[in-house]
């Protein structure tokens, strides 16, 4: 009778969706069901494909479709279509998507509960950040906290996504942009300025540069894809053809080392020129807007006594880093 009550308050899709799922654990072993089917069924719906789903979570593309044709095969139908760039969900992926992700829920509800029971004083914080900040922002204040916290040990993902802190992929993000999940806290740690800069080397040989529209006759060092450069020169009113960049490329840490090494002009975050001795900030007049830098844990896992100490400690000393 409750279980009916209960179901009263569902979506149809919702109980559908439950029913398909109860039917596959009736019909397979109970205790035999395994959960990280559903994880693995949620993470290629999510991505669109195998590749991508292997990428977000860092498991390995053969198990996630290993474990997609494990639950096709406990369901009895097909869940995804192989498309020309990836894959696409039957109506029965959609009929259970819902209830998945009613399951999931339920157990991220039961990972935080643990979590914030736990008053353990030793134990590991995963940090997530972009993969410049993890090169050459954190390693000092990282190590700076391991000698003031030699109980918490650090994982440290070096990823430019946005790695999912609700799902527990990460326990504190350090990122360029705010997260827009409500149920994080979010603190703005200062501004990231960046700034036109090259080697003295290669400026010994190269043209003067005293103003915006001399960049012209220099090498110029841009992004691939990426079109934010040229974006923010247009609104400088210097418009910029992705032919003028004689090097291009979206890596940012093969970006950084190519205006290290000489390769010409490029913009990078002013935090980071300490890292290469003769390599000099250039145009100090040109107002490249600058980014934002945001410190982020999930309300409730900010309990956890290491992770309140890792998150304290950061939000203290990330702020003068940013500043050299």
């Amino acid at each position: 009778m409750a279980e009916s009550v209960a179901a009263a308050g569902m979506p149809i899709h919702t109980r559908t969706g439950m029913r398909a799922i109860h039917f596959c654990m009736k019909t397979a072993v109970l205790d035999s069901f395994d959960w990280a089917l559903v994880k693995s069924f949620l993470a290629v719906l999510d991505a669109g494909s195998l590749t991508a789903a292997a990428r977000r979570t860092g498991a390995q593309q053969p198990t996630l479709s290993r474990h997609v044709a494990e639950l096709e095969a406990q369901l009895g139908a097909p869940l995804f279509e192989r498309t020309g760039r990836g894959v696409a969900p039957t109506g029965t992926a959609l009929t259970i998507a819902a209830a998945a992700r009613q399951m999931e829920e339920a157990a991220l509800a039961l990972a935080r509960g643990v979590a914030r029971s736990r008053s353990a004083t030793r134990g590991s914080v995963r940090i997530t950040t972009s993969l410049v900040a993890a090169t050459w922002l954190l390693p000092r204040v990282l190590v700076q906290m391991q000698r003031r916290h030699p109980e918490i040990e650090v994982e440290l993902v070096a990823s430019n996504e946005l790695t999912n802190l609700l799902r527990r992929e990460a326990d504190i993000a350090v990122r360029m942009v705010r997260p827009a999940q409500g149920s994080l806290i979010a603190r703005k740690l200062g501004e990231i300025e960046i700034v036109a800069a090259a080697h003295s080397g290669y400026l010994a040989k190269a043209p003067p540069l005293r103003e915006p529209a001399d960049l012209l006759a220099h090498r110029l060092i841009g992004f691939d894809r990426d079109d934010s450069i040229l974006r923010g020169f247009a609104r400088l009113g210097v418009p910029l053809a992705r032919s003028d960049f004689a090097f291009r490329t979206d890596d940012q840490v093969a970006y950084t080392r190519l205006v290290a090494e000489g390769a010409g002009v490029g913009f990078l975050a002013a935090y980071t020129l300490r890292q290469w001795p003769g390599v000099v900030r250039l145009l100090p007049g040109l107002a490249i807007p600058s980014l934002q830098c945001w410190l982020a844990v999930h309300r409730e896992i900010r309990s956890n006594p290491l992770v309140r100490t890792a998150y304290d400690f950061l939000a203290r000393e990330i702020p003068p880093a940013l500043r050299g």
